[in-house]
C-alpha cells in the first residue's frame, strides 16, 4: 500500500510515535494538551517568522498512522544568525524507508517554497527546547525534556541525504546519595561567605519573580552560545505555563548579588514516569497517578543553569549546584539528569562529570542543503 501524507491532523500527529515505537519503547510524549499548544498558532516562539511559520505532517498506510514530522521556520533565529534555515522536528517514524522519505520530502518542500536553503533537526521547536536525534545510549529512559529516538531514525535520515552535526550529550547522576560532593575551594567559600550573595526565596508567591529572573539569567549567560536566540517573557512563560504546579521549590535556586539576579539552577521533578502511566492524556485516573508519582518519584532534571556574564569566573556555578544537590539529597532524590550539553561546551561537560554524572544519550542534529 502506498504512503499517504496528511497535513495538520493533530490526533494522528499525537498518536504517531506510539504506533511507530510500540508500548515497550522508552519514548515518552509531552502531555497531549501541551503538544497541541506547542504546534498551534498560539505559540509565540514562532512569532516574527512569517505567515505559515509552522505546519506538521503525518504518514498513513493502510488506514493507520506510521510517522510524523513538523516543518517550521524560526524567523528570529535566522535573523540573529544570518541563516536561511528551515527546521524539522518531532520526526518519529516506523522503520519504513518509504514513509520516512515521504515525511522528510514534505518538510523539505515546505521549507524550500519559503526560500530556505537548508533544513536541520530535530528541533522541537527551537534550540531552547528538545533538540537532536539520539545516536547512542538508546536503552536509557529519557527524563522530562530529553528527546529519545530509536536507532533507525538516524539511519533513515542518513539514507535521505542528511548528515550529523553538532554532537551533544545528556548525563545523569545515578546514585545521588553516594555521589561525590561538588568540589569547593577557597574561591567558592569566598562567595558563600560574602554577604552580598544570598539565595532568593522560592515560594508560591515569589515563583513568578524567580522565573522571570531565571529568564534574564538565561538570556545573558547563553548569549554567545551557538544557535541561541534571546527568549522573550511571552515565550518563556508560554513554555513554563504549568511549572508552578509541578516544580519542587526545594531543588531549584536563584542566587542574588546585591539584590539582583546573579545565577540560577532550574531543576524540576521528572514527570516522565507519570506521563508514561497516563499515556500523556488527562483522564479520570490522572490525578490519582499524579499523587502517586509525587509520593514515589526520586528523579529530577536540571533544565538549565546559568551565571550572569559579569560574575562569571568567580566560582558561583559550583556554589549553586552544591546547594541544589544537597537539598535534592535531603528531599530524597536519588537520580538527577540534565538536558543536552553540546561538545562545544567542555566546561559544562566537565562540571557535570565532577558532580558524579555519567553519560546517557549521544545526540546529533541532522542537516541537509535544500
Amino acid at each position: 500500500m502506498p504512503v499517504k501524507i496528511r497535513t495538520a491532523d493533530f490526533d494522528a500527529f499525537f498518536e504517531a510515535p506510539f504506533e511507530a515505537y510500540g508500548a515497550g519503547s522508552p519514548y515518552v510524549s509531552p502531555l497531549k494538551a501541551d503538544l497541541r499548544r506547542f504546534v498551534s498558532d498560539a505559540n509565540p516562539l514562532m512569532s516574527g517568522a512569517g505567515e505559515g511559520a509552522l505546519t506538521y505532517f503525518t504518514a498513513h498506510r493502510d488506514g493507520r498512522v506510521v510517522g510524523r514530522i513538523t516543518a517550521h521556520i524560526h524567523g528570529a533565529s535566522n535573523r540573529v544568525h544570518g541563516l536561511a534555515r528551515g527546521y524539522f522536528g518531532y520526526f518519529d517514524c516506523e522503520d519504513e524507508p518509504q514513509a520516512a522519505a515521504a515525511l522528510l520530502q514534505a518538510a523539505e518542500d515546505w521549507c524550500r517554497t519559503r526560500g530556505m536553503s537548508e533544513i536541520a533537526g530535530n528541533f522541537n521547536l527551537t534550540a531552547m527546547q528538545q533538540i537532536g536525534v539520539v545516536t547512542d545510549g538508546f536503552g536509557h529512559a529519557p527524563y522530562l525534556d530529553q528527546v529519545w529516538s530509536p536507532p533507525h531514525i538516524a539511519r533513515l535520515l542518513t539514507q535521505n541525504g542528511y548528515a550529523p552535526t553538532f554532537p551533544m550529550a545528556t548525563m545523569e547522576v545515578r546514585d545521588l546519595p553516594s555521589a561525590p560532593p561538588v568540589r569547593l575551594g577557597p574561591k567558592h567559600r569566598a562567595v558563600m561567605d560574602d554577604p552580598d550573595f544570598a539565595f532568593a526565596p522560592i515560594t508560591r508567591a515569589t515563583l513568578p519573580q524567580r522565573l522571570e529572573e531565571a529568564r534574564l539569567i538565561l538570556n545573558a549567560s547563553f548569549a554567545e552560545n551557538p544557535m541561541f536566540v534571546p527568549v522573550s517573557a511571552e515565550e518563556f512563560h508560554f513554555q513554563a505555563k504549568d511549572m508552578k504546579w509541578v516544580m519542587d521549590r526545594r531543588i531549584s535556586a536563584v542566587l542574588h548579588h546585591r539584590g539582583e539576579p546573579a545565577g540560577c539552577v532550574i531543576c524540576v521533578p521528572d514527570l516522565n514516569p507519570f506521563l508514561r502511566r497516563i499515556r500523556s492524556r488527562i483522564g479520570i485516573t490522572a490525578p490519582w497517578h499524579f499523587l502517586r508519582h509525587r509520593m514515589t518519584n526520586t528523579r529530577a532534571i536540571v533544565i538549565f543553569a546559568g551565571i550572569m556574564p559579569h560574575l562569571q569566573g568567580r566560582g558561583i556555578n559550583p556554589v549553586i549546584l552544591d546547594h541544589v544537590m544537597g537539598r535534592a539529597r535531603r528531599a530524597g532524590y536519588t537520580h538527577i539528569g540534565n538536558t543536552w550539553i553540546a561538545d562545544v561546551n567542555p566546561m559544562s561537560l566537565a562540571q557535570a562529570e565532577k558532580s558524579g554524572a555519567s553519560p546517557m544519550h549521544r545526540l546529533h542534529i541532522f542537516g541537509k542543503a535544500l
